[in-house]
């Protein structure tokens, strides 16, 4: 969705003044999150997105507790919808009314910190930041410093039905990528009087797992030559693992090619397919759903995947690393402040707290403790030493918003277009979206 004329000039010119005024060394420019600072009745705003709430709002709760009784501050946390964050935040950070702490996805933050609407902080201030994981602080860096602290990460594994395995005579979850195509060879065959099922379930536009395909060849998005980016789809090691991803898409998958992976775990929980390609904490978002979607009340209840679930790196593919960062914004009037509810909210405590939920911790150092403490993370921490990321260019959230890639992909498995002709295609709007002045 394109932001409005006046309110993008807005923010441009708004962002521009905060850049001009924000410059300085680490040391004299950054804010701290160590000092003592009197918050007094003062409350910090955070702006977290709903996964927050309906997953470890007991974290959230915690980490504001410790830091009021710490400062004095109050905490008033807003919980933001995936589906309209970004254009809600553009047209805030446009005026001057804004939220102290913003999460943003980490492939959304390198345009926030490239156009200046974070302030600088002190990495050293923070828990466990000699061990951040590079796929989630990569965004938070620009020319040496630091805008961004990571919150959490996801990487994503193979979910896999295990009565459907056995049945099948796969007694071990795949070690090599012909091992995976031979798994669901004998899955969809043990299964091919449902003409409903399919081996894998895989959406057409989830680009995350696609690109994921991309990256297993060699391939890659997009590089910098210079001072522009060029796509890179269009070469044969893209090529190559994105035909591969289309191959077995089309083979065992009976996903809507029109649609995202965002309601898969739900999708999956009727029992319709084998195999989905997820977060690991989307096993258990499988495994119990609630009863009614449209009231957030209803009582959570067993699906028809019960116990019947198992997770696994899917080799020789590597995981996107997913998750967020959490950012002070430059116009906000309490970054010390802000800055110190940042601190409580990743700090070790905290990250303990997401990894009972199920999520990822946002540092290397913790991933081994995170999966003796949560068995179920096994997998996932696994996949999190194979990861990649997308480019860390200032407009790459731009590419997202304009699904380049989802549209590619649907053009390819509908057959609007040869892999060779969609990847063309996306290299030209790619680059002319990452090189827009």
């Amino acid at each position: 969705m394109k932001r409005k004329i006046a309110v993008a000039a807005a923010l441009a010119a708004s962002l521009l003044g905060v850049a001009a005024c924000s410059g300085g060394g680490a040391d004299e420019g950054a804010t701290s999150a160590t000092g003592k600072v009197d918050g007094a009745g003062k409350t910090v705003k955070v702006w977290l997105m709903v996964d927050a709430e309906t997953s470890w709002k007991d974290v959230v709760d915690d980490a504001s507790k410790r830091f009021t009784e710490a400062t004095g501050a109050q905490v008033n946390v807003e919980y933001q919808q995936w589906a309209n964050h970004l254009t809600k935040l553009d047209a805030t950070l446009a005026g001057s009314d804004v939220p102290d702490v913003v999460e943003l996805g980490n492939t959304e933050f390198s345009k926030y910190v490239f156009s200046g609407g974070f302030a600088e902080l002190n990495k050293t201030d923070f828990e466990n930041s000699d061990t951040w994981l590079s796929g989630l602080s990569g965004a938070c860096e620009a020319d040496g410093k630091v805008y961004c602290v990571p919150y959490y990460a996801g990487a994503r594994v193979m979910i896999y039905r295990t009565d459907l395995f056995d049945k099948a005579g796969v007694k071990e979850a795949p070690k090599t990528y012909a091992d995976f195509l031979s798994a669901l060879e004998k899955v969809q065959t043990g299964n091919a009087a449902d003409k409903k099922f399919s081996a894998i379930y895989m959406p057409g536009q989830y680009w995350y797992a696609a690109m994921s395909w991309v990256k297993s060849t060699g391939g890659e998005i997009a590089k910098k030559d210079g001072d522009k980016w060029v796509g890179q789809l269009a070469t044969p090691q893209s090529q190559e693992g994105l035909q591969r991803w289309v191959d077995m898409t089309k083979k065992y998958s009976k996903a809507d090619p029109t649609k995202n992976e965002n309601e898969q775990a739900g999708i999956f929980a009727q029992a319709s397919s084998g195999v989905f390609y997820g977060n690991g904490w989307e096993q258990g978002v499988a495994e119990e759903t609630r009863k009614d979607p449209n009231d957030p009340n209803s009582e959570l209840v067993p699906t028809k995947v019960k116990g019947k679930l198992a997770a696994a790196p899917l080799p020789e593919v590597p995981s996107f690393l997913g998750g967020s960062n959490l950012g002070v914004t430059a116009k906000s009037g309490n970054k010390e402040l802000a800055a110190q509810w940042v601190k409580y909210f990743t700090d070790s405590k905290s990250m303990a707290g997401l990894v009972k939920a199920n999520a990822l911790p946002n540092a290397s150092s913790l991933m081994d403790k995170a999966a003796t403490d949560n068995p179920k993370l096994a997998p996932a921490a696994l996949s999190a030493k194979s990861s990649w990321f997308p480019p860390n260019a200032e407009k790459w959230a731009d590419v997202e918003k304009a699904s380049i890639l989802q549209t590619m992909l649907t053009d390819v498995l509908t057959g609007k277009k040869t892999v060779a002709d969609g990847a063309k295609w996306a290299d030209e709007q790619i680059a002319a979206t990452l090189n827009e002045a």
